[in-house]
């Protein structure tokens, strides 16, 4: 049997809103959709310092040696989150909720179980779609090392603890995790109803007439061909146009990476930048390859970015 054992830890929950209903308009969608924004999140929650503990149905469960990290790992998620909703349609948006507790826990194997898994759970399904609901415990240790906001909700009654547990709503920049009514122990104070960062993030999406990347894409294009067109109508033996069609193509990547939700923004940035330099040593060759020595550099830059994540 598995050794059985008791920790201080903090656990970290979230599920989806209306899973059910996504799942019965499109069963497929969603689970591809499902499938790729729990890798983002454990890629996140790795990141962190975290661990993954279980999944199930459309939930999940990890628990962090550091609360500060949770919590980072936490807003970092919604944040993933909010750009991949936002170029979704309206009823197709996954929305996670994401409750964080610490607490003493039993450790079975690779499991964990008590009240204080129980109160995050709790936490989780008090938070509004997109949003982060936290115990008193973790706000103590996290009010003063995170640069987010926190909005105070009042007691949380949870099954089998006996007094509320008072919970905190936290606002993502700007935007603050509105929570709906749940029952509470004592009277709370009066709440502000704005919208979660993915639900602002989505309504900006939907403000455009047409996707913005597309758009940018034809544009790059069109002046890429005109400039070859006008190069081959002007012939002289040079092909000038190589170096506009490289820094056109450089802006094209720049804008996908902008938008793009599967790796490092920043790193990707580099090794762009890395790419073009190497392009523009190939075009004006004359037998050295003094691009290394830049690249290098910016590999040298990634590697620090890497390492010193969050």
């Amino acid at each position: 049997m598995s050794e059985t054992r008791r920790k201080l830890t903090t656990i970290f929950c979230a599920d989806v809103q209306d899973y059910t209903r996504l799942m019965g308009a499109d069963e497929e969608g969603t689970l591809a959709s499902l499938k790729r924004c729990r890798e983002a999140m454990g890629r996140l929650i790795e990141s962190h310092g975290g661990r993954v503990i279980n999944t199930w149905g459309d939930g999940l469960i990890a628990d962090f040696p550091s609360v500060v990290e949770a919590v980072r790992a936490a807003v970092d998620t919604q944040n993933e989150l909010a750009g991949f909703n936002a170029r979704r349609p309206a009823d197709g948006r996954m929305l996670f909720r994401i409750g964080i507790n610490l607490g003493d826990v039993i450790v079975e194997g690779d499991d964990i179980y008590g009240d204080g898994v129980n109160i995050a759970a709790r936490l989780q399904a008090s938070a509004a779609a997109g949003g982060i609901v936290i115990s008193s415990t973790v706000y103590d240790q996290v009010r003063n090392k995170v640069a987010v906001g926190f909005e105070f909700l009042g007691p949380l009654m949870v099954k089998n603890v006996d007094e509320g547990v008072p919970s905190y709503a936290v606002k993502i920049g700007d935007a603050r995790d509105a929570t709906p009514p749940v029952e509470r122990s004592g009277p709370a104070p009066p709440q502000l109803q704005p919208q979660p960062a993915a639900v602002m993030a989505a309504a900006i999406s939907e403000a455009r007439p047409a996707p913005r990347g597309r758009r940018l894409y034809g544009v790059l294009a069109v002046i890429a061909a005109v400039l070859i067109g006008i190069n081959l109508l002007s012939w002289q033996g040079v092909f000038w146009a190589r170096f506009p069609v490289l820094a056109l193509a450089v802006l094209a990547a720049l804008a996908w990476n902008r938008d793009q939700t599967l790796f490092n923004r920043k790193i990707t940035s580099l090794a762009i930048v890395a790419l073009g330099i190497a392009g523009i040593n190939l075009f004006t060759w004359t037998g050295q390859f003094w691009a290394m020595w830049p690249m290098l550099g910016i590999a040298a830059a990634m590697g620090l970015r890497w390492s010193m994540r969050r």
